[in-house]
């Protein structure tokens, strides 16, 4: 089944546009947790696994920042093995967050990385062109290209000018729609596997990034803790068309939400739940 598919049950099935990031930082995790372990690692598996159990019910995806795990070597990209795995069991469409772009050969060896773990879809850069794209495709992986990035300073990139009149997002907008073709050409569907990273705190642009993108899933992060509302949201829903088209990122809003009733579980999943109900008054779904 090609990743849009799945992407889009889980959607049908929970009702939830929600995807949290998994971003474990040790210094930030509960103090509890902290308290129970002498090794960094083993109180982010602990957390890790709490936050999956918390979410699974309100959210349709999670989204695992590979750098967090990676930073601790090989039994960190273990971990996030075995946290991927634990997501994939409970039901969850997982994300890797690797952000990945490099030709050719190279690309093939980062795919098949990508997909050993067992995650769904990565996020990629496609600067260097379509031929950093195909690779993932090619094994079975749904991609999200970066193309409007939530950070403030991606604006000295992302907004310049080309000499068409085209800003360099839109460019990058343009690639993800011809790959999008492709791909409903090849396996049909309503949605392609093919989406974009388009940031809720770029809202302004979000009406004609859409209009470009009119076939993609966006992977919308910058919701929640770095300013992004339901209003930007909406300007990013596919209008007039079947799915909604857009999973919407929160990480520290919900992971490292304030304890409820005692509880750090508790709170993250209440969080979670919160996540769901506002993503319902964005999409009108």
């Amino acid at each position: 089944m090609a990743f849009s598919d799945v992407l889009s049950r889980r959607i049908a099935e929970t009702g939830s546009f929600a995807c949290v990031g998994l971003d474990p930082v040790h210094d930030q995790l509960p103090a509890e947790v902290r308290a129970r372990h002498h090794e960094a690692l083993a109180a982010i598996s602990e957390f890790c696994h709490g936050v999956i159990r918390a979410v699974h019910g309100h959210a349709a995806a999670v989204k695992f920042q590979s750098a967090c795990f990676e930073r601790y070597g090989g039994r960190g990209v273990l971990l996030l093995e075995e946290c991927i795995a634990e997501a994939v069991r409970a039901g969850l469409v997982v994300v890797l967050d690797v952000k990945r772009g490099d030709i050719g050969l190279t690309a093939g060896h980062y795919a098949e990385a990508a997909r050993r773990t067992g995650a769904h879809a990565v996020t990629l850069s496609g600067y260097m062109g379509p031929s950093t794209i195909k690779p993932f495709l090619d094994a079975g992986l749904g991609v999200f290209i970066l193309v409007r990035t939530s950070n403030p300073d991606s604006d000295v990139v992302q907004s310049q000018r080309l000499v068409d009149g085209r800003t360099v997002a839109e460019s990058m907008a343009d690639m993800v729609s011809l790959l999008a073709k492709d791909d409903l050409a090849k396996h049909g569907g309503e949605l392609s596997s093919v989406g974009a990273v388009v940031g809720a705190t770029k809202a302004a642009d979000a009406l004609a990034l859409r209009a470009r993108m009119p076939d993609s899933y966006f992977l919308i992060p910058g919701y929640g803790s770095q300013g992004g509302t339901v209003d930007d949201i909406r300007a990013m829903v596919r209008n007039g068309r079947d799915g909604a088209g857009v999973l919407v990122t929160a990480s520290r809003s919900v992971i490292y939400a304030p304890a409820a009733g005692g509880s750090w579980i508790a709170g993250v999943e209440e969080a979670a739940r919160a996540l769901r109900r506002e993503l319902h008054g964005a999409t009108g779904r």
